[in-house]
């Protein structure tokens, strides 16, 4: 299994438009980051986690060009506004299954209504085929079961996904010691880390490190990171041996 980090940055990216913020100025382009996704291939299947603003950039950095599935872990706008750019997927692959929750689906219909329109529909319109999951979901792509698990993004229910022995978690507040039961035994885990404050909605580093300690991977990678969590060499030299700050462009294998 291969990992591709698409984009590793908090919904407003680094650099943030008009910051002068030490990180923003960084010329490291480990310091430059997209918004948050990931592209995760085995045995000729590829998914992608989450569909934001950057999904066009994103694919054709990495000259992507299959597509079999997109999950969706919630309908922020970081997370789901690069829907229309699913269109060339669509011109050759045809209707493209997206998994999320209802209520993300609901999300997108009012946001996105010429996608999902059912009469009239403009011909060259992205083609979505809806799969409704929920916490309890399990299903199989290429062959691997994918496990749904539920967080909290402050008091919004979120899905993250385990997907073999790959787990994925961003925008990460709570999560319950149920939940937290189906990310142990995993090879490699993905979580968010904001910044070293404290964040109403998000794990700081603090947290983050702390939920690696409980649920004991064999190696985490942080990601959904904000500038205000430093420069990228001097944060990886803070951390545990195991843990790693993810950045655009890391590829990893399982």
């Amino acid at each position: 299994m291969k990992i591709t980090f698409l984009g590793t940055g908090t919904s407003q990216g680094i650099p943030v438009i008009g910051s002068t913020h030490p990180v923003c100025l960084s010329n490291d382009p480990k310091d430059k980051r997209l918004r948050v996704s990931v592209l995760v291939q085995w045995e000729g299947f590829s998914c992608v986690i989450d569909c934001g603003p950057d999904f066009r950039q994103q694919m054709l950095r990495e000259n992507v060009n299959k597509v079999d599935a997109i999950l969706i872990t919630h309908e922020h706008s970081d997370h789901t506004a690069g829907i229309d750019d699913i269109r060339p997927f669509n011109f050759m692959q045809g209707k493209m299954p997206f998994y999320a929750l209802n209520r993300v689906f609901e999300s997108l219909h009012q946001r996105f209504g010429y996608i999902f329109q059912k009469e009239n529909k403009y011909p060259g319109a992205p083609n979505v085929k809806e799969i409704e999951i929920d916490k309890n979901s399990v299903f199989n792509l290429g062959g691997i079961d994918v496990i749904s698990i539920e967080a909290f993004h402050d008091v919004l229910p979120i899905l993250g996904f385990r997907i073999g022995d790959f787990t994925y978690l961003t925008d990460v507040k709570t999560i319950s010691d149920e939940e937290a039961e189906k990310v142990k035994g995993s090879e490699v885990l993905v979580v968010n880390a904001l910044r070293e404050e404290p964040h109403y909605s998000h794990f700081n580093l603090e947290e983050a490190l702390e939920f690696i300690q409980k649920v004991k991977p064999k190696r985490a990678y942080l990601t959904h990171i904000s500038h205000r969590m430093g420069f990228h060499k001097e944060v990886e030299k803070k951390l545990p041996n195991n843990v790693h700050l993810a950045y655009d462009t890391l590829t990893i294998t399982i």
